[in-house]
């Protein structure tokens, strides 16, 4: 297949500046030395992804880029997304909104069937991520460590690629049958992603990688080809040729399928003479029927649920051999790659636990007849398999472990901001005289200020108390934590930045990732009680929370001095000598980050106030004196619900998504 190839090109109004230009000039220089690892040091708010994407504009290769959570990857992608807008920037994470692992409890002998909710909009992106990799160079990925698991052979993949031409000689029965073979669906109602239409002379099909309509005429040729909106069912344009790829991962050619199914009953066989031998009658019967019926699904329609436990059967591996996975479509579309793991203090980790998780539940499942014991190789990459694919990798961090900095053969640190805003001072105040009675004055300081404060707790019990003592003190206060709804979360977040309230109180507020500007104090409560929020990597990131206004300063309640704070107050007091010398050079005054504050639910047409959780709530002060018809509101509605998923906001597309089938329901209520 041709590739489309068009270089790498940043537009941006910024320039490197800081210690970015120093950064680049290292890491690219380290990339073209051949060094497969290297770290970039990065304070909070130094522009990292700013550097990365100059790196990946100067080599010019091929970019994975891998975050830890779904949210950060996100946003992430919106930002290269702003940085590369004619390039093929992707979002490639899990399409689970809801997933329950199939697993088996001996001990009290439940059985768990697999339960999942797909998100359309995601698988959507994933197939848009694949696509992408085998039609062009110019592909940056940002993923979640979903990356690392199962996804079908790109090969097999590439070879079910369907080419249709305006002239071509084709039969509809023969272009039915092979859409049915590439795993689309054919409908009668409407078309959704991975499903075809045929009308008379005309059959339409919806691609997998994008809401469009292709609209094709067909007599005993093709005679007309149109792109057509989805919604709008306008002509976007008449096309000469497409090209449709399958709508699921896991495909295999018709030539295979045969032999695939002869090998899975081989293994069947095998393990059912075992269970014989063994006497397991339960396990010899459950595996049997089990099986059978996926096989049998296999052959009618070659696709069945839990398919990708046959992986390693479909993709003719040996037991044991690594399966397919996303990195293996970036080697497929370039001998080089560049591989950027981003917060990997937080992501490495991640990387090396998934292969261990999956391995023991998968051993229960395949010990008591629910599973084959081919289903251990559909699994997570090791991480020797990981490490082995990946060729050059830039960790990104600025709290960077032992192992990233060990396996590094440059470390590039990033400690100038281009806004010359150094580190927040830090102060270490006792607890013994009474940390809620200091907070509380500090506060009120900070409120004559009008600048914003994060509070940190230990708990979320203690996070609601102390919201609770502060608001009878007179403070406008909001807590935040795994509990609280994400779009009451976001709003919030809004309300802090425009001064509706004051102070967030927060456990865990490197989760949040709250990088605002308008906060000048952070207080961390007992922060010489040490464990995973007080510890050295966490205390530097929290007090980084502080660093994008020049009045930061940072309150670390203690009675004892702890390693970690030790050790976290001297490393933000290096940085700060640093940067206060590098203004001092170049005369630069330091200035608090200017960040417009946007309500992404205000601008989407959404209210939480109130906490009103019920989506019929939601819609009706959404809809008050909104007098258009329902038809009207429904299309503005599915438009929003669009824009919302381009823009990688799943959530508010969620929330949308419910709307719209509240809508229909009144609708059809009116109707009868």
């Amino acid at each position: 297949m041709i590739k489309f190839t068009m270089k790498f090109k940043i537009h941006s109004k910024y320039k490197p500046q800081g210690d970015q230009p120093k950064a680049i000039n290292e890491l690219v220089l380290g990339i073209n030395k051949d060094l497969k690892k290297q770290t970039l040091l990065g304070v909070t708010g130094s522009g990292k992804t700013f550097t990365v994407a100059n790196v990946i504009e100067k080599i010019q290769k091929p970019t994975l880029v891998i975050s830890h959570n779904k949210t950060l990857a996100a946003q992430l992608c919106n930002e290269f997304r702003e940085f590369f807008p004619e390039n093929a920037v992707e979002y490639f994470v899990s399409y689970y909104d809801y997933y329950q692992p199939e697993s088996y409890l001996p001990s009290s002998d439940t059985y768990i069937e697999k339960e999942a909710q797909i998100n359309e909009e995601i698988d959507r992106l994933r197939h848009a991520c694949t696509q992408a990799l085998l039609t062009r160079k110019d592909v940056i990925i940002v993923a979640s460590v979903s990356c690392i698991y199962g996804l079908g052979s790109p090969k097999e993949y590439a070879k079910v690629i369907f080419n249709l031409k305006k002239g071509d000689n084709i039969q509809r029965t023969e272009l039915t049958k092979k859409l049915i073979d590439m795993q689309f669906e054919r409908t009668t109602s409407d078309l959704v992603l991975g499903t075809f239409r045929l009308r008379g002379q005309t059959l339409e099909i919806m691609p997998v990688n994008e809401k469009v309509i292709y609209r094709l005429s067909i007599s005993d040729k093709i005679d007309l080809i149109e792109k057509q909106d989805y919604l709008k069912k306008n002509i976007i344009e008449e096309l000469e040729e497409i090209n449709l790829f399958p709508a699921k991962h896991y495909v295999v050619a018709d030539v295979d399928q045969k032999a695939i199914i002869k090998n899975i009953r081989k293994e069947l066989e095998e393990r059912l003479k075992l269970f014989k031998k063994e006497n397991k009658v339960l396990e010899y019967e459950r595996l049997k029927r089990r099986t059978n019926y996926d096989l049998e699904m296999i052959e009618n329609i070659g696709y069945c649920q839990g398919i990708e436990n046959y992986s390693r059967h479909f993709d003719g591996r040996n037991p044991g051999e690594p399966p397919y996975t996303l990195l293996d479509y970036f080697k497929e579309s370039a001998s080089d790659f560049l591989t950027i793991i981003d917060e990997s203090h937080v992501t490495l980790p991640q990387v090396r636990g998934m292969y261990f998780g999956d391995k023991s539940r998968k051993t229960s499942l395949i010990e008591h007849g629910f599973r084959l014991p081919s289903a251990f190789d559909n699994r997570p990459l090791k991480y020797e398999e990981f490490d082995e694919i990946i060729q050059k990798v830039i960790y990104v961090s600025a709290t960077p472990g032992l192992e990233e900095l060990k396996e590094s053969k440059s470390i590039v640190e990033q400690i100038v901001r281009p806004t010359g805003l150094v580190d927040p001072e830090v102060i270490i105040q006792p607890i013994i005289n009474n940390q809620i009675e200091d907070l509380f004055k500090r506060i009120k300081d900070q409120i004559e200020k009008k600048e914003r404060t994060l509070v940190t707790t230990l708990t979320k019990r203690m996070a609601e108390d102390l919201t609770a003592y502060l608001e009878k003190k007179g403070i406008k206060v909001k807590y935040l934590h795994s509990d609280v709804k994400t779009l009451e979360r976001v709003e919030t977040i809004t309300e802090l930045r425009k001064g509706e309230i004051d102070v967030i109180v927060g456990v865990n507020l490197l989760r949040e990732g709250l990088d605002i500007p308008e906060v000048s104090l952070v207080a961390v409560l007992d922060a010489d009680k040490e464990g995973f929020l007080r510890n050295e990597t966490s205390l530097i990131q929290t007090i980084g929370r502080a660093a994008r206004n020049v009045n930061g300063r940072v309150i670390l309640y203690a009675d004892e001095i702890t390693k970690s704070i030790e050790r976290a107050v001297k490393e933000t007091d290096r940085r700060r000598k640093i940067q206060i010398a590098y203004n001092k050079e170049h005369g630069i005054t330091p200035k608090t980050i200017e960040k417009s504050i946007k309500n992404i639910l205000e601008e989407f047409g959404l209210k939480t106030k109130g906490n009103k959780k019920n989506i019929k709530d939601i819609l009706a002060m959404d809809l008050k004196g909104d007098n258009r018809p329902i038809k009207e509101i429904i299309k503005d509605k599915k438009e929003k619900m669009r824009e919302a998923a381009n823009n990688l906001e799943f959530e508010l597309a969620l929330i949308l998504r419910e709307e719209i089938k509240q809508l229909e329901k009144n609708a059809r209520k009116n109707n009868n």
